[in-house]
Formats: structure tokens, sequence, C-alpha cells
């Protein structure tokens, strides 16, 4: 239905514009659900299946708040449920706004500051270029589209898998689960993050350099071949490498067509560089947000075609 699109919209636009959601984006609950379950469980809360017992509560609850809600008020009910599931699963903080900020900070504290909150996770992001395009499109995977795609697949149920399930791998601290445990959390996180990758990779090479996408993800298949199959997204990060590489060059050979073209704009250009000590602009942030917003776009644009054809 429609409402499925526009419900994705409404959860971009507030997510990008109304800030203060962040702060309702709330999950110690289940931290402290997941605490209450293992003092009562003892040593079995550290057997991998002990995470059936800390997710079936939570999403059966949402499962049977989704039922109920669908069909009353003419479909508002069901509209404005998932719509709250959605909005309250994404993000948490807008990935948008947390590139800039790492782009626009003006000095080291500052962009350590900015790089950790665009890393999203226990694990700040490095400086160096691989780093920082990993970082975006490893945020875009957890922040958006797998909510995104899960949300599309099961409605708001599958949006609080994903998240219950990327919070407790990315953002335990020392509320981490047993051992046992945290391996299959990893390990369920890996197989919601599939398909989602894949997607996203199709996405890419559609949105940017076929060929070239399409020939990093074969190269790391071949390279991982005979090492067994693990729901690896390494594929990811292979085919945004080199789409941010050919989207840097295709922008530095636009900028040197304009320079020659117009030699005076290039010198007035010159005269308002930051000085020396200020950190300049990060091309590599600024090609990988390009790219995950067509992404994006690509997905919507499918959605779209779908909801057009009567199948969502």
């Amino acid at each position: 239905m429609s409402s499925t699109l526009i419900a994705v919209v409404l959860a971009l636009v507030l997510g990008h514009y109304v800030t203060a959601l962040a702060r309702l984006r709330c999950f110690g609950w289940f931290t402290r659900w997941r605490g209450w379950l293992g003092r009562r469980m003892g040593t079995s809360f550290a057997s991998p299946f002990a995470l059936l017992a800390v997710l079936v509560p939570p999403l059966a609850l949402v499962a049977w708040a989704q039922d109920a809600a669908a069909g009353h008020f003419h479909g508002l009910a069901g509209f404005a449920f998932a719509l709250a599931m959605l909005v309250y699963c994404w993000g948490p903080r807008d990935l948008d706004l947390d590139v800039e900020a790492a782009e626009e900070a003006d000095d080291a504290a500052a962009r350590t500051l900015a790089l950790a909150r665009l890393s999203g996770s226990d694990r700040p992001a490095g400086e160096d270029p691989e780093s920082l395009m990993r970082a975006v499109f490893r945020g875009a995977r957890r922040r958006w589209f797998g909510v995104l795609f899960w949300f599309l697949l099961l409605g708001p149920f599958g949006a609080l898998l994903y998240r219950l399930a990327e919070r407790t791998v990315d953002h335990s601290g020392q509320a981490a689960p047993p051992p046992a445990q945290a391996a299959a959390w990893r390990h369920l996180l890996a197989i919601l993050d599939w398909p989602v990758a894949h997607l996203m990779t199709l996405a890419l090479a559609v949105v940017g350099h076929f060929d070239a996408v399409y020939g990093a993800w074969r190269d790391w298949h071949a390279a991982n071949e005979g090492g067994g199959f693990d729901f690896s997204a390494g594929f990811l990060d292979a085919a945004a490498r080199v789409s941010v590489g050919l989207a840097l060059h295709d922008a530095e050979a636009e900028r040197r067509e304009d320079d020659d073209a117009d030699d005076a704009a290039s010198a007035d250009a010159r005269e308002h560089q930051p000085p020396a000590d200020a950190p300049a602009p990060t091309p590599v942030l600024h090609a990988s947000m390009a790219l995950v917003w067509r992404i994006l776009v690509a997905w919507l644009v499918v959605l779209a075609l779908f909801v057009l054809a009567g199948y969502v």
C-alpha cells in the first residue's frame, strides 16, 4: 500500500529535521530486560539459545500490537503504529548531519568528536580514507537500509528485530551478553545485514559505475572462495571503495575542466581557501554520502514502482 511509502518518507524527513527525536530512541529498557532475564536464568543464560528468550517477548508484543492496530479507523491506527515504530528504530542519529559535522569540524577535537558520532558504535572511525568510507557505508546500512528493508518485509516487527540485534552487537558496552550468546547475536545481525548489503550493492551499481561495482563484487567473492559461507558483507566495502574512487576521479576531472574554462574563477576560489592550518573538507566523506543518497533514492524509486503495481 501507499501508506508504506508515506511512512518511509515521513521517517526520513522527521529523522533529518527533527533531531530531538534521537533522544527518544532509547533502548535502555532492552538492556534492563536482558539483565533481569540473565539473573533469572542463571547459567543457562550463557547459551546461544537464550537469544530467543530475550527476543521473543518484545517482538511478540510488537507483533500483537501490529495485528491489533491493523484495520482500525480505516487503517489509520495501523499506519500510526507502523510510522511510530519506524521512527523509533531509525537512526538513532541522522547520518547526513553526522557526516556534515565531520566535514565542517574546524579543529582536531571537534573532528574527533564528529568521527566518533559518525561511527555510531564503540569503535570510533579512523581518519584515513578507507576508514571514513567504511564508516559512512556501514552507518548507512545500520541506520537506514537495514531498518528500512526489514520494515518493508515484516513491518514494525522486522524494524524492531533489526534494531535490537544491532544495538546488542554494537552498543553493548559493559552490558554485553555472555560470549556464546554474543556470538549468536553477531551471527543474527550478519544474517539480517546480508540481503541488505546485496541490495545496496545492486543499487550502487545501477546509480554509479555498473562494470566497476560488478567487478569489485566478483573479485571479492573470488578472493574469498573456499573460505566458507559466513554471511560476510565485505563485498559492499569493496564495491563502495571502487565507487568512491571513481567518484573522486570524476569530480577532480570536472574541477580541472572548470579551472581551464575560467581562470578568473579559479583564482578567486584560491583566494577564499581556508588557512593552511585549518582542516580541509574531506572529499571521501562527501563522495561517500553522495553515493549513499543515490542508493536511497534508487530504493525509494523501486518502492514507488511496487506501490504503483499494487504489490506493497
